[in-house]
């Protein structure tokens, strides 16, 4: 009977019945939809390749997780680049308080050998994890330990949440060279701004073959002084009255000596006599430096470095906004700073025939950092946009965006250098996703330096000025105004041109 009362309904009522039999069928696809995604994620949850706790994985971008899951190819040997950065500032800094409880970094499935020492057997392949207890607990993730104990080390702490000692040691360390290399260099630079006609460049150098053969130090130091003129101070040192270490930022040349304490750099100079200036100011007196240069809270660059057949240049900014307190002599004259705007950055790599675009500014809103690196001459580029601009506040960084070219106009005097004249201005437009920034540069006042390599016909100029930034980031619009110094090589008596990049 009720198999007669439905044929003949669908015979006489047939859209009805079609449009029922439409519902049904979509509401079962999305009952058996859901089942297997319900499943799928069962199965993740107890898979030891996504195992890891908290509400976000974040992962490098281009990662394919289902390969992750597999054991592909695209899930071998990754790895997130600058790892303590991102954990401490990016995604666990002051910026995403609001949002982000902790951050529980870890590896996963790594192979290792195990071998025991002495033992001439075959190394045994294992798989090993690595994370950091405490965190890994707050994102529900700890292990079940059967025995012991499972908490921090001393390391564990400082990788996550580092001491300002701690921190600036690991930023600011010292380098050796990969191989017995003439053109290897490494260098603690500082700017003081101390008056606003009155300003610093020092230099804490060591170069050659460091602890393979023969190599030394230097102190270079500028002083641009109120009248205009230049005065340049220079003190070589021997290898054996210098101290460096791998594993902290301190230095010490002879007499001169960087001291990073808690946080603070103690910056001591003393050179005996200019060797010589600008404007006939050599033979001006002593140069006698002590300062203490603080970097403000969350204004840092993190390490990076590029590797190239060619060539290797590694850069790091400990305070891209720092603050000076101490004295600045020459001779008889002594200027005394309190909390002087100041930067202090970090070089390290081989140099021969490499140059280099950069510049750093302080706005009422944003410390500002770009730069760039050329190759040695006929050595092709390697990316579409090699350079960067990176923004940062009070809170840390904000973006970082790429750039191609620079576009230098117009001229105008630069001392130390008749035959060089430096540019009058430069615009730069860079760019990342949605968000676009550019900035316009007004020069005051430029230093140039012939360089003194045999083939390598460049000058270093060295330049002071006033920056304007207009764009938008993350859909609001940005503006900013202040001054900076700034860096670029040219031809003698050709400072008129756009420069793109020879290598990143």
């Amino acid at each position: 009977m009720l198999f007669t009362l439905a044929f003949r309904h669908l015979l006489v009522r047939k859209r009805r019945a079609l449009f029922l039999l439409l519902g049904f069928a979509l509401g079962v696809g999305v009952m058996m939809v859901l089942l297997s995604v319900g499943e799928a994620m069962v199965e993740q949850s107890r898979d030891v390749s996504l195992v890891g706790g908290g509400e976000v994985t974040v992962l490098p971008q281009g990662i394919d997780v289902e390969a992750l899951r597999t054991g592909g190819i695209g899930g071998m040997f990754f790895g997130i680049e600058r790892a303590r950065f991102v954990t401490r500032q990016l995604v666990g800094g002051p910026r995403e308080r609001g949002a982000v409880a902790v951050v529980a970094p870890a590896i996963a499935n790594k192979l290792l050998y195990l071998a025991r020492e002495g033992d001439v057997g075959p190394a045994v392949p294992v798989r090993a994890a690595g994370e950091v207890p405490s965190r890994a607990r707050a994102v529900g993730a700890g292990l079940r330990v059967a025995a012991g104990r499972w908490t921090d080390t001393p390391a564990d702490s400082a990788w996550v949440a580092p001491t300002a000692q701690q921190l600036y040691d690991q930023l600011d360390r010292f380098h050796l060279p990969p191989g017995a290399d003439s053109t290897w260099g490494e260098w603690h630079y500082f700017n003081v701004v101390s008056a606003p006609d009155e300003w610093w460049y020092l230099t804490f150098l060591v170069g050659g073959a460091v602890g393979r053969g023969r190599w030394g130090g230097q102190l270079l130091a500028t002083h641009r002084r109120p009248d205009g003129r230049y005065e340049r101070f220079v003190a070589a040192i021997p290898a054996t009255a210098i101290t460096l270490d791998t594993t902290r930022a301190d230095l010490t040349l002879g007499p001169d000596s960087v001291r990073q304490r808690d946080g603070a750099y103690h910056v001591v100079a003393r050179v005996p006599a200019a060797a010589g200036g600008t404007g006939g100011t050599g033979g001006t007196g002593a140069l006698r430096v002590d300062l203490v240069v603080r970097p403000l809270p969350h204004r840092y660059f993190p390490p990076v470095e590029l590797s190239e057949d060619v060539f290797l240049s590694g850069y790091v900014v400990p305070g891209l906004a720092a603050d000076a307190t101490g004295t600045l002599c020459v001779g008889a004259r002594c200027v005394r700073v309190e909390g002087a705007p100041a930067y202090h950055d970090h070089n390290w790599g081989t140099w021969r025939g490499v140059t280099w675009e950069w510049g750093a500014a302080r706005g009422a809103a944003f410390s500002l950092l770009y730069g760039g690196v050329y190759g040695p001459e006929g050595v092709t580029a390697t990316t579409a946009a090699p350079f960067f601009v990176a923004l940062v506040d009070s809170l840390g960084l904000r973006q970082v965006l790429r750039f191609r070219t620079i576009g230098y106009e117009g001229t105008r005097a630069a001392q130390g250098a008749t035959d060089v004249a430096a540019p009058a201005r430069f615009t730069l437009v860079a760019a990342r996703e949605s968000d676009t920034v550019r900035l316009a540069v007004t020069v005051d006042d430029a230093l140039a330096t012939r360089t003194a390599a045999a083939g390598f016909d460049r000058a270093f100029v060295q330049m002071r000025g006033r920056f304007t930034l207009d764009g938008r980031l993350a859909g609001a619009a940005v503006h900013d105004t202040g001054s900076g110094f700034f860096e670029t090589y040219v031809r003698p008596q050709s400072p008129s041109r756009t420069r793109t990049p020879a290598v990143r």
